[in-house]
């Protein structure tokens, strides 16, 4: 007999080499199948949030707003001295906007072709505002932001006054320039 210890024998965890002829493709794990599924999820993500975002901000490039010259009505339905509601069609709208394509604004005319033309929104946070013919003044409910007839700023928060509409009076009609809401950035007046 040999005296000799026996070395344990343990499995072999080499690979075939490619010289013996054993092309034995890596074995596929459950690991590696969840991280194509989680990768190929997170690109559908970002495609669904990429696109719709990369759509917006290259829009202002693709189609320039258009200011177009809309009716408020005839010049004799607003009496000298008051201010009235009026609305417009809004003339970059959808079939499907409905209602929503109805713009309100305040039409004050001061005597003769002499007119302001407000936009309804406070210059605040845009909550439409209302007029008080008893007291002369534009009310905003929601902040209690508060303009005099001729739409400056009288009190409260917001930082100017009424935004104006650019207008015009042509073939006794008044005519307003819209197509885009007024605001700090873009004041159509």
């Amino acid at each position: 007999m040999n005296d000799e210890p026996q070395k344990p024998v343990t499995p072999s965890t080499e690979q075939p080499c490619a010289c013996q002829g054993g092309d034995v493709p890596p074995k596929k794990t459950r690991r590696d199948f969840l991280f194509i599924v989680g990768l190929v999820l997170n690109v559908i993500a970002g495609a669904a949030m990429g696109i719709p975002l990369l759509g917006y901000v290259l829009s202002a490039f693709f189609k320039p707003a258009t200011l177009d010259w809309v009716s408020l009505g005839a010049v004799d339905s607003f009496p000298e001295g008051e201010t009235r509601f009026a609305s417009f069609k809004n003339p970059v709208r959808r079939e499907w906007d409905g209602a929503t394509a109805d713009i309100p604004c305040w039409v004050r005319r001061i005597s003769g072709n002499d007119f302001q033309v407000f936009a309804i929104n406070c210059a605040h946070l845009g909550c439409p505002v209302r007029w008080f013919q008893e007291s002369k003044l534009f009310m905003c409910p929601c902040h209690g932001g508060i303009y005099y007839e001729d739409g400056e700023r009288a009190a409260g928060p917001p930082p100017r006054g009424l935004y104006k509409y650019e207008l015009k009076v042509a073939n006794n009609e008044l005519m307003i320039k819209a197509g885009l809401m007024p605001t700090l950035a873009t004041p159509n007046v």
